[in-house]
């Protein structure tokens, strides 16, 4: 992507942003795109999954002999950002 223009954004007080209408068109998002957020050294990085993302990364997240299965790699995934979710409203609330 050659094209580097910034535009402003604003958050809400739920933590939403509104991504503007070219980036909308020119990342293929529609209502109910789903997206992967990051924390990267530069900022947050958000990635929206689409059909054409997902057919460019097919194949790519095959496992390795001896691996555990994805399906558990995720269920533990989502364990552990409970577990962060839960200590931060604990700090919040004491």
């Amino acid at each position: 992507m050659s094209k580097n223009t910034e535009d402003g954004v604003r958050f809400s007080s739920k933590g939403q942003v509104v991504i503007p209408l070219r980036l909308r068109k020119l990342f293929h998002i529609e209502d109910g795109t789903r997206a992967v957020v990051e924390a990267t050294e530069e900022g947050i990085l958000l990635r929206p999954i689409t059909s054409a993302t997902i057919a460019r990364g097919y194949g790519l997240l095959k496992r390795k002999p001896g691996d555990k299965p994805l399906a558990d790699e995720w269920a533990e995934h989502k364990r552990n950002e409970r577990e962060l979710e839960d200590r931060d409203g604990r700090r919040r609330a004491g």
